[in-house]
């Protein structure tokens, strides 16, 4: 096994004795060290890897421009856009094998961006004075990253602050050394969904879809599995899309904090990888467990999934809207794209007695699909529920084709 090197980011001009202490654990460890500095005021004890002035260059400015703003916050808005250019050239260049950084609030703000520029699979961890905080949307974690609380680490070192660095030093090193880089000696397809109580097709088309002798990665739709699957698709890693579960874009354009992100729907258009589409659970609108409520949802169809998520549904006008965004993004693709619309429902809690039917509701739904769906999407509609068998024959049918015309590629 090679030596592994990790790339430590900090303020190296306050947190010097930190930054020294986790590298030594790094070390200890039987790894190498790579340092950055993304101070602005101060200088470190002794030079790093890659200096404050590297990074403020990268990030457009010098350091004394950066100075001379006289503002925190702007100062560390142009050193976190150089930080995150710096990390994703150097690993780029093999310069390291994980990433962990250091901070409060500006130095966490700072580390999200970096840990954004790096490829899903690259070990990120995070040791912060905010870690898992509410001040922290969603969309600005990477979907892999890793965050440590730093424990009673605001000022200077103590048994508590040496504990969590140094946690956070044998969980970086050990990730590099244990992680077993994606084989890609199939294509890959990536699909979309959520639990198989509410979306069943994936029992069916994952063994299928194995059986043609492709891989098969399956992202739950809950939030951050979005994200990963965003990110991937965005980066070409998949030979074709089946992107069925679209209750976090419902839950996007209704602003819900069970989001993926504003990029959700257009990252596998955007690279030309064709994508098979479908509207599953778009008649979700979720919540967090904690949250109440509110009172303009009340009277509307609920179901309560368990302690960490709970949803309620759209109404006909909702639905429209979210089709049309929905028939916009998909229209913008560079590669083949297929709609395909199930009749008889969306998701499994839609069913005549189930918690969320809503007849009315699909109805509409179907109706703007069949308005607003672009000439350049191909669109079939199929006479059953999401959840039936005939849905994924369709699937399949049309996979096949895409196969036997060279559009899904299998090499």
């Amino acid at each position: 096994m090679t030596e592994k090197t990790i790339l430590l980011i900090g303020t190296y001009d306050t947190k010097d004795p930190e930054m020294q202490f986790i590298a030594e654990c790094v070390r200890d460890q039987g790894a190498k060290v790579l340092t950055m500095d993304v101070s602005v005021l101060g200088d470190p004890s002794e030079p790093t890897d890659i200096s404050k002035h590297e990074v403020a260059a990268a990030g457009g400015m010098t350091i004394e421009e950066v100075i001379a703003l006289g503002d925190e916050n702007k100062a560390f808005r142009v050193m976190s856009r150089g930080a995150a250019a710096v990390v994703a050239k150097a690993q780029a260049e093999g310069r390291f094998d994980g990433m962990l950084a250091t901070g409060g609030t500006m130095g966490t703000d700072l580390a999200l961006d970096c840990a954004q520029a790096l490829p899903m699979g690259v070990p990120k961890y995070i040791v912060s004075t905010v870690s898992f905080s509410p001040l922290i949307p969603p969309h600005r974690l990477a979907p892999d990253i890793q965050m440590i609380l730093w424990a009673g680490g605001l000022y200077g070192m103590n048994s508590i602050c040496r504990s969590s660095l140094s946690q956070a030093a044998g969980a970086v090193v050990g990730a590099t050394k244990a992680v077993i880089a994606p084989e890609r000696a199939r294509p890959l397809i990536g699909m979309t969904s959520l639990g198989s109580s509410c979306l069943k097709y994936m029992k069916t088309l994952k063994p299928a879809l194995e059986q043609r002798g492709f891989e098969v990665a399956i992202f739950h739709s809950t939030g951050m599995g979005g994200m990963a699957f965003e990110k991937l698709a965005g980066e070409g890693a998949f030979a074709c899309v089946m992107d069925f579960s679209m209750q976090e874009f419902g839950n996007l354009m209704a602003g819900s904090l069970v989001s993926s992100g504003e990029d959700r729907l257009t990252n596998a258009g955007r690279v030309g990888t064709p994508q098979i589409v479908a509207p599953g659970a778009l008649d979700l609108l979720d919540f967090a467990g904690w949250q109440t409520i509110p009172d303009q949802y009340a009277d509307r169809p609920f179901h309560e999934h368990n302690r960490l998520i709970k949803s309620s549904v759209f109404n006909e006008d909702e639905r429209r809207a979210w089709v049309r965004e929905m028939a916009n993004r998909l229209s913008a693709a560079k590669g083949e794209t297929h709609f395909i619309l199930p009749l008889g429902g969306v998701e499994d809690w839609d069913r005549e007695g189930g918690e969320t039917h809503d007849p009315d509701g699909l109805a509409a739904l179907i109706d703007e699909a069949r308005k607003v769906i672009p000439a350049v999407v191909q669109m079939t509609e199929v006479d059953a529920h999401i959840n039936d068998p005939e849905f994924c024959d369709a699937v399949l049918n049309l996979f096949d084709q895409w196969v036997a015309k060279g559009i899904v590629k299998t090499d």
